[in-house]
């Protein structure tokens, strides 16, 4: 069920701080007072981009699922900063309008993003300034599948797939001919207000559904200290998302389509005209045609005549609409257990404004295809078999236009199988995919092939604990972009060369997953090992007052780290848990890759009594000195967070919620290692979310 945000304007003063954290530690006596008994275990909830239905525990390689009141505490404005601090996940962060999920270092077009098993295309994987069309407030579920064992969905996600849930296209009738929910929120840091509703209504074999979001929010406060004020200039969001979808529902499946439309106005913190006119010599950058030059013979500069809220910030206008097929078909034929179909057309466009002009546009149309057929046990192997196909036309126009036009097409075949036997239970996969990407300016094409295969199992040794382990082998074939760029970037300042000879990567992974899952300690601890072949990356070879020069190229790379959680129930109202990550990522020749997270350790109390519930957590990241060569060290921070929450019944019987969230409590200076921005938009300060949400 689909929820949504209400809001309305709210301070942070001081003062406030300790009669929150007074508020949660009021649970805590009451709490403790009850006797203490075992911890109950869950239902497991199915994790739907496991392919075969399976649970976490039931799961190879490590995986996350976020949901219900978890869900609702986490969610922000972008799908990065909804799930950071996850272990194992950070954020790109590029201001409030776009961020994306970094997953065990790697992000971009190594970690796929899913609207309910169909790739998300929008133009966030080319570059971090673009943001991600999922709308967090509308998710049901949010899962993350870590490392690049999840070939179903590609063999380029070798960072890992973020699958995004949502109810726009209806699966099953309402018991009671309708069902909802409605949220409303407000923020302090950036003046936020929020809201969403989702409805659905059936009759007979037909269902409806519609659902709506919208937010407004300011440029945000950061922590105490910083040197470019109290503010980041041009770090406003203003997003709107609706959809209405239709099925049929029958007794054996469904069939449904959805219409989505998402506007978006935000803005590019740090940008500097000061680059312009900047080209390269060889290997080296020169900025020498820029300022009193030929290009400015008056010498007084170019006028940018911004919007008076915003000067000087160039404003992204994102608008996009996306057509979504999904259909589910139990026992066919005979020997079939399920036929699934997922299909979707996008058309996304998004301009660069820039004193009130249009200086660069994105555009992105694509179609994609997924077809899985599910067969009953041959031989106690049970399984799946798919094909998968896209085709997407990128362009950029105008001043920035550092991508020439391309023509992408790709076909995946893949075949995943799982055998259990007494307390084992294992899976291999095996996928084939093709890729074609062609430069429409130059008429250059480039084809690339690529064979992926992992097995892995899992074995319960007793009961409530699991041992996973998975080995991958993987193939991800370049990006367009990182074959054909060439052009300034000024969002990054970056100067961007691609290179038309780029290999297809091989990457070979092990992971290995340590569960309990039961009793009054629960944790989940993973450790991971990936070497790549051919890893592409962007080296920087020269820099001038800010602007590098980025030459994507190509090397061995090894990606090593651990990541869990450790949670002990003190009592059944009452518990402690001890998250941390920490991933090393360095180039077999010697030498870092940039932006890569720093290490972290999080320490966090939750408590419930009667309706209240709450947690207070404190998050250390630890500062990141092992940099690349033209990156500087980015220093450590903790961040003090706290959520508290009512919860009750209407006089009807409705569930409703009052909650309260606050995030960097202590109002700290803290600056993001992954992002390319990371001085100019530090992250937000103190911020306190008051909302409430019904659901009927």
């Amino acid at each position: 069920m689909t929820t949504t945000s209400f809001f309305f304007p709210l301070r942070a003063p001081h003062a406030r701080r300790p009669v929150a954290c007074a508020a949660l530690l009021a649970l805590m006596p009451a709490a403790w007072a009850q006797a203490q008994e075992p911890a109950a275990r869950l239902p497991e909830v199915t994790v739907s981009a496991s392919g075969l239905q399976l649970g976490v525990s039931e799961m190879t390689q490590p995986a996350s699922l976020i949901e219900g009141d978890a869900l609702v505490r986490r969610r922000e404005a972008t799908l990065g900063g909804s799930l950071d601090g996850e272990p194992g996940i950070a954020a790109s962060h590029f201001g409030a309008g776009a961020s994306r999920p970094v997953i065990r270092g790697m992000d971009g077009p190594r970690v796929k993003v899913l609207s309910d098993g169909a790739e998300v295309h929008d133009a966030s994987s080319v570059s971090p300034d673009h943001a991600v069309v999922a709308e967090p407030l509308l998710a049901t579920q949010v899962e993350v599948l870590r490392g690049p064992s999840a070939l179903v969905y590609g063999a380029g996600a070798v960072g890992g797939v973020v699958n995004v849930l949502d109810g726009k296209v209806p699966t099953a009738l309402p018991e009671k001919g309708y069902e909802g929910s409605a949220e409303l929120r407000a923020g302090s840091a950036a003046r936020e207000k929020a809201g969403a509703f989702a409805i659905t209504g059936g009759a007979g074999a037909i269902a409806v559904h519609a659902e709506a979001a919208g937010r407004s929010s300011n440029d945000y406060g950061v922590g105490q200290g910083w040197e470019g004020g109290a503010r980041v200039p041009g770090s406003f969001n203003d997003t709107s998302t609706a959809s209405v979808g239709l099925s049929w529902v029958g007794s054996r499946g469904y069939l449904g389509l959805a219409v989505t439309r998402q506007n978006a106005r935000y803005g590019l913190p740090g940008h500097s005209h000061g680059f312009e006119g900047c080209h390269t010599h060889g290997d080296h950058l020169h900025c020498g045609g820029h300022g009193h030059d030929d290009h400015d013979p008056d010498g007084e500069g170019h006028d940018h005549d911004h919007d008076h809220d915003h000067p000087d910030v160039p404003v992204v206008d994102l608008r996009s609409e996306r057509v979504d097929l999904r259909g589910e078909l139990r026992d066919p034929f005979a020997g079939v257990s399920a036929l699934r179909l997922r299909a979707g057309t996008t058309d996304y466009v998004h301009d660069e404004v820039e004193g009130g002009n249009v200086a660069t546009t994105f555009r992105n149309k694509a179609h994609d295809l997924r077809v899985e057929l599910q067969h009953q046990p041959i031989a106690g192997w049970r399984g799946l078999l798919g094909v998968q196909t896209a085709e997407r036309k990128f362009s950029a126009v105008g001043e920035e236009a550092y991508v020439q036009p391309t023509h992408t097409r790709s076909t995946g075949l893949f075949l995943l199988e799982d055998y259990r036997i007494g307390d084992w239970r294992i899976e291999a996969a095996l996928r084939h995919d093709r890729q074609s990407a062609q430069a429409l300016d130059s008429g250059t094409r480039r084809s690339h092939n690529g064979t992926s295969a992992s097995l892995g199992a899992v074995w319960r040794p007793a009961p409530g604990y699991a041992l996973g382990a998975s080995l991958t082998r993987a193939s991800r074939a370049p990006s367009a972009e990182e074959l054909y760029a060439r052009g300034l970037h000024m969002a990054t300042a970056t100067y961007e060369r691609g290179d038309a000879d780029l290999r297809a990567e091989v990457s070979r992974n092990v992971d290995l997953t340590l569960r309990k899952t039961s009793g009054a300690t629960t944790f989940d601890v993973s450790v991971y090992r990936n070497r790549i072949r051919h890893y592409i990356y962007g080296r920087t070879l020269d820099e001038v007052d800010g602007l590098q020069l980025l030459q994507y190229s190509q090397a061995d790379a090894t990606f090593t780290g651990i990541e869990g959680r450790v949670r002990h129930a003190v009592t059944r109202h009452v518990g402690v848990t001890l998250l941390a990550d920490r991933v090393h990522a360095r180039l077999d020749g010697g030498g870092r890759l940039p932006r890569i997270p720093p290490a972290r350790v999080g320490l966090r109390l939750d408590a419930n009594w009667q309706s209240w519930e709450g947690e207070v957590e404190w998050l250390q990241v630890a500062r990141q000195s092992r940099v690349a060569q033209f990156e500087s060290a980015t220093p450590g921070f903790g961040l003090l967070s706290l959520s508290l929450a009512y919860n009750g019944r209407t006089s009807a019987g409705m569930p409703w919620q009052v909650y309260l969230k606050g995030r960097n409590l202590t109002d700290r200076l803290a600056y993001a290692h992954t992002s390319f921005i990371k001085d100019a938009a530090p992250l937000a300060g103190r911020n306190l979310t008051l909302g409430v949400r019904v659901e009927f």
